[in-house]
Parts: structure tokens; C-alpha cells; sequence
């Protein structure tokens, strides 16, 4: 099975993907392509912007087309494209769309981690703000559009484990 895990920045997938591992052994986890595309030494700019997004997008693609069984990916081109889509309003967000159809229908199980009310981090630590409440809305808006089974998750970190993990045995 290949879950994504999803949702804006700063809202828990990281800390979810890691303790799914704990329960999951036999999964690997594939980190998030910003982390993979930096070790690999690409320089991203110091603020968010479209270019470094798209970079994002087609490593994102690349791996979740590649054939593997039981993966966990720690975001994905779903919410990446969401990043540009904000990033670039007037950018072509149609061909990425396009793109994403095929890439997410090798996609099992979306696992969306939306900002909570009230927020579970506290405002002074939210880097980019108003970003990131903008990717939110614009996932809320599109997680159901690509024929993909989708699990919102909320709660403690273990109740969204928990969530996960009721899913994935049903």
C-alpha cells in the first residue's frame, strides 16, 4: 500500500509518518522531497517560492511513480501543488493538475492533516503564516478531486495514529 501523508507545513505529518513506522514495520518512509532534494545538494531559496516548488512537485512525482509496496510518503505532489498554486496564482496550475491525476491514482490512501481549530501550534512558532493557512484551504478544496480514498485526521498524535491504523486494518 502507498499512503501520503498531506497537509500544509508545520501541522504534524512528519511526527505522524515517523510513529506509523513504529506500527507499520514492514513500511518504509519515503521524507519529504525537500529534505531529499537539499542532502542531494539542490539550494533552495531563502524564502518559499513557485521555482523551488516545481523542483519539488516532479522529485514528489518521480517517487511515488516508481513501484514500491508499502510506503509512506512524508507529503507529496498533491500538497506541493498546492504550495504553487498559492505561490503562482497566475501560474499553470491546469498542467500540474493534469499531472497530478495520473500521479496520485498510484496513490492508495491520502492521509490529510489539516490545521485545527483551535491550532495545535502555538502562533509564534508558525513560520509563514498566512501561506500556510492559504495551503490549507486550497487542499480542503481539492483532497477529494483525484479519485484517491482520503482519511482526515485529527486529534493527539496518537489519535491520529489510531485513525490511521483502524483505517488501514478495515
Amino acid at each position: 500500500m502507498k499512503i501520503a501523508i498531506i497537509g500544509s507545513h508545520q501541522v504534524g505529518k512528519t511526527s505522524l509518518a515517523e510513529e506509523l513506522l513504529e506500527h507499520l514495520p514492514d513500511y518504509s518512509l519515503n521524507i519529504e522531497p525537500y529534505y531529499q532534494l537539499e542532502a542531494a545538494g539542490f539550494e533552495f531559496s531563502g524564502t518559499p517560492n513557485a521555482e523551488d516548488f516545481v523542483e519539488q512537485f516532479n522529485f514528489s512525482s518521480k517517487l511515488i511513480l516508481q513501484p514500491a509496496d508499502n510506503v509512506i510518503f512524508d507529503r507529496c505532489a498533491l500538497d506541493i501543488m498546492a504550495y504553487l498554486n498559492v505561490l503562482d496564482p497566475n501560474g499553470d496550475i491546469q498542467s500540474y493538475y493534469k499531472s497530478a491525476q495520473t500521479i496520485m491514482s498510484e496513490i492508495d490512501l491520502l492521509v490529510f492533516v489539516p490545521i485545527e481549530d483551535p491550532d495545535r501550534i502555538a502562533e509564534h512558532l508558525i513560520t509563514f503564516p498566512k501561506l500556510r493557512g492559504q495551503v490549507d484551504e486550497v487542499l480542503h478544496n481539492w483532497v477529494d478531486d483525484f479519485g484517491t480514498e482520503v482519511i482526515e485526521v485529527h486529534g493527539s498524535l496518537s489519535d491520529r495514529v489510531d485513525q490511521v491504523l483502524r483505517r488501514i486494518n478495515s
